[in-house]
């Protein structure tokens, strides 16, 4: 493995690790990866940096990391934080087993001592809708030490050489003005100034766009992908002016490639996958958008 795999130019480069586990991403070979992003995320594999992708919904933040770990063969636990996921799931408990035959109590570990003492990546997606007595349990994980102390058991764990950290975030811990991330949280600025390294995320250029959507969906013409992928970024432009509510994702462009060949073209697809999520005046505009591609006629 070497950097050029990835596309860069690097005189350093993270060791692949020779594990067997069940937790090694698959590999996706048509993913593509964006130089910036990607030189973060290899830094933290080499050099135990905490690293803080930020993006909007869809822009391959958490994918980024997962075909990383994948080529480096590392194993990766992914974890969403939202509103359920407590204290004592992150720290461990106290529960009911059964050893010897008799019920006793004993204390069971959560996922972060799990994680720790083994090489494992600990993707924490959604990093700005955890609740913030959680937040305040990983801030210890982000100091130069990485130590965690479980008070109720008097143990002080100390973190595996291969364990690293990474969490994705869409607002960066500023809040949510659009309304677009019901749930997301102001973050801790001292918290903010633990990571090593943030980056922000966007959406991929347009040819590495269509060569994506091609490599993806078998029957479908570079004309085609190319109309499509325009659509796509019409609706980017029309979100951040604020006329689209929503906007489509690379995801969301590979469920219309993809769902063209279920319902019959382009037109009934994109339909399903995209048009009905709107609002009646919005959906009129990306009609506009679609009819002037050639994709839709009146």
């Amino acid at each position: 493995m070497s950097s050029t795999d990835f596309g860069l130019d690097l005189d350093w480069m993270p060791q692949p690790l020779k594990v067997d586990s069940p937790h090694i991403p698959a590999l996706d070979l048509a993913f593509r990866f964006e130089p910036e992003t990607t030189r973060a995320i290899l830094a933290g594999f080499r050099f135990n940096h905490r690293v803080l992708i930020q993006g909007l919904h869809g822009s391959g933040k958490s994918s980024h990391v997962e075909q990383v770990a994948a080529r480096l063969g590392w194993p990766l636990m992914r974890v969403n934080l939202d509103s359920h996921v407590s204290r004592l799931d992150l720290i461990g408990k106290d529960a009911i087993v059964v050893q010897d035959g008799q019920q006793v109590t004993a204390f069971q570990e959560g996922i972060l001592p799990w994680a720790m003492q083994q090489p494992m990546a600990l993707l924490l997606d959604e990093y700005d809708a955890g609740r913030p007595d959680v937040l305040f349990v990983i801030q210890r994980l982000l100091e130069a030490d990485g130590r965690l102390t479980l008070s109720d058991q008097n143990r002080v764990i100390e973190p595996h050489p291969q364990f690293r950290l990474f969490a994705t975030c869409n607002t960066l811990g500023l809040g949510d003005e659009t309304g677009l991330y019901a749930g997301t949280q102001v973050l801790n600025q001292a918290q903010l100034d633990r990571w090593t390294s943030v980056c922000r995320l966007d959406f991929m250029d347009e040819a590495s766009e269509i060569q994506l959507v091609l490599d993806k969906t078998e029957g479908l013409s570079a004309e085609d992908a190319a109309l499509m992928v325009r659509f796509a970024a019409m609706t980017r432009d029309s979100f951040r002016a604020g006329d689209l509510s929503i906007l489509m994702s690379p995801r969301g462009l590979l469920h219309w490639a993809q769902g063209a060949a279920i319902f019959d073209g382009l037109v009934p697809s994109v339909g399903y996958t995209f048009l009905n999520r709107l609002h009646r005046d919005e959906r009129a505009l990306a009609e506009e958008m679609l009819q002037a591609l050639g994709l839709l006629t009146d």
